[in-house]
């Protein structure tokens, strides 16, 4: 896999034979290719969001880098919903990053799919979109980030989005990116529904809304039958603008600094080292992988750490890399006594003509990504606010798509959203083709595997009630056999898997905190002229999907950014969960 990704790079030995000569001369002797106020690495969907904001008024030149292609019209795999897992499966348009082994997990390497991509991973992740819990917004506010509280980001999410249902105090009606329903016609989708009231949750309309907490619709970035990236919503409205260079294929090597300023970027392009000026600022958002890699290949880290591969430090903070969180996650399968599953749209000779009715009309069962139903719901009494996320698939598959059992099934994506394990991201060497080592160190702690433990135990209990009664067959996994809390533990370390949620690698806080690399303005600690806009800065993780957060968070950037006052703070208010008894 790493010769196919090497070759797609188009970064020969020779070109980096040529790289370590020119990084010995001082930035202040080199020669740029071009000129811009601000120059943005990466156009997942941060990327998108600042490209567009900060080229809106026309007066500041832009340049975006993406390492991987564009998502052009005809690439069909990226804007057919229901083809999600061909990008997420293989490294077209992907990262194909894999974990260090987990100790946690019985050894176990897994796989991260990354967008390398126009759009980042909004081009190939599950279309689910989610904001996370109001107090995650104002843990943020707490652990440092100024600034960052609900009442500050919720209108940033209203600017961001257009919803189907229209816009009221919170959700947006007049932004770029659409979030749409899905027809929830599968009898499976409304078992769901049904039998999650019946196990004591409360039916919530619109889980992004006043309350989080129960079981009710997913809301999707899906906009007339095709994935809303943020590339469709950012990106490709405003190329047109002269005062935009969006360039894809362009791998960025390096942050170039005359002392503690950063004045630009080093590239790949077409197999030649190019560099870009920036007379304003260098913005990173790469994202929660690339952009600490790329700050430590650019000698931004731990010192000790940029020893042990020889490269030349910058600026000493610790930080970069670390405090890195991701949401951990079981299948809990059912057998479907019924033929209503999706199960015969899995399989190749009936994809033609599903395939066939998308092409032509932008419908169907192609025109969804199936998870159009879930909930949030708590693992224990006493917990603040819900912990456990369910994704409800009427259908089943294994890792990650790439196989689907044989016969009719359905399944719960059940896992915890505020794990209390923290890990890590060090360079594997000073080669930017090298991918870092990712060590999430999973189920560390004693309290990770007890709230996952519960995830099981709920969603089993949510399975067992009558409206899935017509439809329940023998429990796939864990299976009936698997009862025990030792037995349920051993189930978790041998299929945990990752719900593609890496963040909190660049964490925004105060200066005084010790792993701290941006202040709340996205500017990195003692250097000036470099941001970061990404999951990288969250401080914790929210509870949820990532797309939306991030997608708010460069909205917000680039007012910050621009100067600009920030929008009003909203006074919508909050769902409070009870002290005690009530689901």
């Amino acid at each position: 896999m790493l010769k196919l990704f090497r070759s797609r790079k188009g970064i020969t030995s020779s070109s980096l034979r040529n790289l370590s000569v020119t990084s010995q001369f001082s930035s202040a002797n080199q020669n740029f290719d071009s000129s811009h106020d601000y120059v943005i690495v990466g156009t997942g969907s941060a990327g998108c969001v600042l490209s567009n904001r900060l080229t809106e008024d026309g007066e500041n030149t832009v340049l975006a880098l993406e390492a991987g292609p564009k998502d052009p019209w005809w690439q069909w795999k990226i804007h057919m919903p229901a083809a999600m897992t061909y990008n997420l499966c293989n490294d077209n348009y992907n990262w194909y990053y894999h974990t260090a082994p987990q100790k946690g997990l019985n050894n176990r390497v897994l796989y991260w799919p990354r967008g390398r991509v126009w759009g980042g991973s909004s081009g190939l992740n599950a279309m689910v979109y989610v904001r996370g819990h109001a107090h995650d917004y104002d843990r943020w506010q707490s652990e440092g980030a100024e600034g960052w509280s609900y009442a500050d980001c919720l209108p940033y999410f209203r600017k961001s989005q257009t919803h189907q249902e229209g816009g009221d105090d919170y959700r947006g009606g007049e932004g770029p990116l659409h979030v749409s329903r899905g027809t929830m016609s599968n009898p499976l989708h409304q078992a769901f529904l049904k039998a999650g009231q019946q196990a004591g949750y409360q039916y919530v309309d619109d889980l992004n809304g006043f309350q989080q907490e129960g079981v009710g619709p997913f809301d999707r970035t899906i906009h007339n039958g095709k994935r809303w990236s943020a590339s469709q919503a950012y990106l490709h409205p405003v190329l047109e603008r002269k005062n935009l260079t969006a360039q894809d294929r362009a791998m960025t090597l390096k942050v170039i600094f005359e002392g503690d300023k950063a004045v630009g970027v080093e590239y790949m392009h077409k197999n030649k080292i190019k560099r870009a000026k920036a007379n304003k600022e260098v913005i990173l958002s790469g994202g929660s992988i690339n952009t600490p890699q790329l700050l430590m290949l650019s000698g931004v880290g731990d010192e000790n750490e940029l020893k042990e591969h020889g490269i030349p430090l910058v600026h000493h903070l610790p930080g970069v890399g670390k405090n890195l969180q991701d949401h951990l996650e079981v299948y809990v399968q059912q057998r479907c006594t019924q033929p209503v599953t999706l199960y015969k749209q899995t399989r190749l000779w009936y994809m033609p003509f599903i395939g066939s009715q998308w092409f032509m009309t932008r419908t169907g069962d192609c025109a969804t990504n199936s998870l159009e139903t879930g909930g949030f719901i708590r693992s224990r009494e006493g917990v603040p606010h819900p912990d456990i996320q369910i994704h409800f698939l009427p259908f089943a598959v294994k890792d990650h798509g790439r196989v689907f059992p044989d016969g009719h099934a359905y399944q719960f994506h059940s896992g915890t959203m505020r794990e209390t394990s923290l890990g890590t991201l060090k360079l594997k060497s000073s080669d930017p083709r090298d991918h870092p080592i990712l060590d999430p160190n999973y189920l560390d702690t004693p309290d990770d595997i007890v709230d996952l433990r519960n995830a099981v135990k709920l969603s089993r209990e949510i399975m067992s009630q009558k409206a899935f009664d017509p439809f329940r067959g023998d429990e796939m996994l864990p299976g009936s056999h698997v009862q025990s809390d030792e037995e349920i533990d051993a189930f978790i370390r041998e299929h945990g898997d990752s719900a593609y949620h890496p963040s909190c690698t660049c964490k925004m806080g105060a200066s005084g905190d010790p792993l701290a690399v941006t202040d709340s303005q996205t500017r990195v600690h003692g250097l000036r002229n470099l941001r970061i806009v990404d999951a990288s800065i969250m401080p914790s993780v929210v509870s949820g999907n990532l797309n939306g957060p991030v997608i708010m968070m460069a909205e917000k950037a680039a007012d910050i950014i621009r100067g600009r006052d920030p929008l009003p703070k909203s006074t919508a208010p909050v769902y409070e969960t009870p002290a005690t008894g009530q689901r």
